[in-house]
């Protein structure tokens, strides 16, 4: 049997003779376990808040996309189609062109970016769960669909068939510019849909079909910007990915949904490390009380101690004890902070507690890697301050007795 942990156990079971000592070991238990569900409660928190981010970016992010290494664009084959649609991985895969452009509308103009797509396009991402007016572009149409900040801004409606939208962008090459004719390219388009996805993209982007916009840039048939994956559910990523390079070559870079949004995937990471690291400092300030009762523990139990020391017990025995009753008050305080925590997120989940708006809650996400940091973190800072307090046992201080 261990000898010091069996003690351990006694000692944080029994009540001393002292009810200051009582009172400072409840109100150090209590610091371990609020804290350590105020972390769970907040990494949560975050959790659900990236969720509720990018859920709207991801609806049409694909799961992969193939764009140029270098340039705007690039030529993909009859051959290279015929390969990509013979893939078992790939459900399917939607050409797209992507340029900035001017768009005029009743005397307005507003720069925006246009995003030609083909037939595809709403089978490699659920594009049509976000038109909330009209409809989605049929195919080899100058039909387009705009963003609702685009709408807002050039004041455009749905289904306008008496004015349409010209989109303008600068016709490539060089020399003078004699009138804007030659200077620029233009088609005309009817806006039959508006999307909402989200505040920037729905200021930014117009959709449209491929071949209009092929025709717009000057582009040959088989030029495009980009193109958009669908991978199939049991798919493994670096295979997919190894296999796209081998058929579109080396000067093409295959890009995830991560990689494609890499700016906010570090804004949202950045926030939930910087978070975490504030109430880590908390939980070092709540482990202090661990460490004074323990310190308190000690004096009170020095005749004990002694006893202890004169039956055989070493000094390192003495300490142990002490470390493994610390290490066993904070390992236990966290289970009990992170149950804490998880009936907490569980009641804001179920009856939305905290609203960030009439009709939104607050969105959390129980996961088991937060439950695993919570874990690691409370149980790593409360062995280190079981250490720090356990330390100051000498055999000088067992002597005094």
């Amino acid at each position: 049997m261990n000898f010091p942990l069996y003690i351990a156990k006694r000692y944080l079971r029994s009540k001393s003779s002292n009810n200051a000592i009582n009172f400072i070991t409840i109100i150090a238990a209590i610091g371990v376990i609020l804290g350590a569900a105020s972390l769970f409660i907040v990494l949560s928190g975050f959790s659900g808040l990236k969720d509720f981010t990018l859920q709207f970016s991801t609806i049409i992010d694909p799961d992969l996309k193939a764009v140029p290494s270098t340039g705007k664009s690039f030529i993909i084959t009859e051959q290279q189609q015929q390969q990509l649609a013979a893939l078992e991985d790939i459900a399917s895969f939607s050409k797209i062109i992507e340029e900035r452009v001017i768009l005029s509308f009743d005397n307005k103009n507003y720069p925006a970016y246009i995003k030609g797509v083909d037939q595809n396009y709403s089978v490699v991402n659920a594009v049509d769960s976000v038109i909330v007016q009209g409809s989605w572009i049929a195919p080899n149409t100058t039909q387009m669909v705009a963003g609702w900040g685009v709408s807002n801004q050039l004041s455009l409606g749905v289904l306008d068939y008496g004015k349409s939208v010209t989109i303008y962008v600068p016709k490539p090459g060089t020399g003078q510019i004699t009138s804007t004719k030659s200077a620029f390219n233009a088609i005309h388009c009817i806006n039959v849909g508006l999307f909402d996805i989200n505040e920037t993209l729905n200021d930014t982007y117009v959709y449209a079909d491929l071949n209009i916009t092929q025709d717009l840039l000057s582009y040959t048939p088989n030029q495009v910007s980009g193109i958009e994956f669908k991978m199939q559910a049991n798919a493994d990523e670096t295979t997919v990915k190894n296999k796209l390079t081998s058929i579109l070559g080396n000067a093409i870079v295959i890009k995830n949904r991560a990689q494609l949004n890499d700016a906010l995937y570090k804004m949202l990471n950045t926030e939930n490390l910087a978070v975490y690291l504030i109430f880590t400092l908390v939980l070092i300030i709540a482990l202090f009380n661990v460490v004074g009762s323990i310190i308190m523990m000690i004096l009170d139990k020095k005749k004990t101690l002694s006893t202890l020391f004169k039956l055989g017990a070493s000094i390192k025995d003495i300490r142990k004890i002490f470390f493994y009753q610390g290490s066993l008050m904070a390992i236990l305080g966290g289970i009990l902070g992170i149950v804490l925590g998880l009936i907490i997120v569980g009641l804001q989940q179920t009856f939305s507690l905290v609203m960030i708006t009439p009709s939104l809650p607050y969105p959390v996400a129980i996961t088991v890697a937060n439950i695993v940091v919570v874990f690691i973190t409370i149980s790593v800072l409360g062995i280190l301050a079981s250490k720090v307090a356990s330390v100051r046992i000498s055999k000088s201080l067992i002597a005094q007795i």
